[in-house]
């Protein structure tokens, strides 16, 4: 009776531990394969970025410096006054010429009043045509000097307005030719400045990718962060320099990028075709000090670690160079993959 019972608890226990085994055994690894697919072939190469908006603002006007709002690194926004010349003189012209023009206004109002009398007499035949003629001569010659008035009054004010020279964008000051003091003749070198609002990247290409650059028509750009984007516009030089048989291409940058200023080094990718390439997630690579690697999981759900060797990240894929094969699975979660590990006995 004694062995009739021991079989009921025995086989009560064993189901017991399968039921604990069960319980603690580690919930299935969510993976994803290693696939090939075509994808863009690019060619790297360095670029510069510089200013679209670089230019050196020169005085149009004489006169004697009064005035130095902004500095070297100093940011200006467009139309704020950068420079303020010595304007007596300016003014006097300006006093001057309308002085000219009130007085030729005058006198086309009496000489115009002049030659309506006249016309209405000559209409009635009380004047000749000769004092006729002369009356309209005169007329003409004073409409002439009233122009003549105007215009110079024009130009007075213009090179008034120049003795306020101002910012023509929005930007940073990189250089101050001028002191506060000094005499400012028309074409002297006042501030010059670069706008960061519309940056590009120079780069040089060798002729031999020309042709490819042309077919594909996109390039990215690699930020200091690491973060790509796309060129908003390419554009090719038509020639090649004769030194090096480079072809300079300028990728635009997109309006508002922080961290960009003109001089600074930059990646450049340019796609010039389409190769297959063996992929796997991003978020599975397990990176050891200089080891790189991702965790297989086999038929049974067993995990295992595996040194890979990868190339170019693809948005959140990287190329696998060597240590996979097609149709391989990867555990997506690399910390999951570990604990499983674990939980089964084997070394993370």
């Amino acid at each position: 009776m004694s062995s009739f019972r021991f079989i009921p608890l025995l086989a009560l226990a064993l189901a017991l531990a399968g039921a604990v085994a069960a319980e603690s055994a580690p919930p299935p690894l969510a993976t994803a394969a290693a696939e090939y697919r075509v994808v863009a072939r690019e060619f790297r190469l360095d670029g510069v970025v510089e200013a679209l908006h670089r230019s050196t603002v020169s005085a149009q006007t004489q006169g004697q410096v009064e005035e130095l709002h902004y500095d070297v690194d100093d940011y200006v926004e467009k139309g704020a006054l950068l420079v303020r010349l010595r304007d007596t003189e300016h003014r006097a012209r300006v006093s001057q010429a309308t002085a000219e023009v009130r007085s030729a206004t005058a006198t086309l109002e009496r000489v115009r009043d002049e030659h309506e009398r006249i016309a209405g007499l000559f209409a009635k035949r009380s004047v000749s045509e000769s004092a006729m003629d002369a009356a309209t001569a005169e007329l003409t010659a004073v409409e002439a000097a009233l122009e003549s008035a105007t215009a110079r009054l024009e130009q007075a004010e213009e090179q008034l307005a120049y003795t306020r020279i101002r910012a023509p964008y929005s930007g940073l000051v990189t250089h101050r030719h001028i002191s506060r003091g000094e005499m400012a003749s028309p074409g002297t070198p006042l501030m010059s400045g670069i706008s960061l609002d519309a940056l590009r990247v120079v780069v040089d290409v060798p002729q031999s990718l020309i042709p490819a650059v042309r077919a594909g028509g996109q390039a990215r750009i690699q930020l200091p962060d690491g973060e790509l984007i796309e060129a908003t516009r390419i554009t090719i030089f038509p020639f090649a320099d004769m030194g090096s048989s480079t072809f300079q291409v300028r990728l635009m940058l997109p309006e508002g990028l922080p961290g960009l200023f003109p001089g600074m080094f930059v990646k450049t990718r340019f796609v010039v075709g389409e190769r297959r390439e063996l992929l796997v997630p991003q978020a599975a690579l397990v990176q050891r000090s200089e080891v790189t690697g991702v965790y297989v999981v086999d038929e049974a759900g067993r995990p295992s670690l595996r040194q890979i060797r990868v190339g170019r990240q693809v948005g959140d894929q990287f190329v696998v160079l060597a240590g996979l094969d097609e149709g391989e699975q990867v555990a997506i979660d690399p910390i999951a993959a570990s604990l499983a590990r674990k939980a089964l006995g084997d070394r993370p």
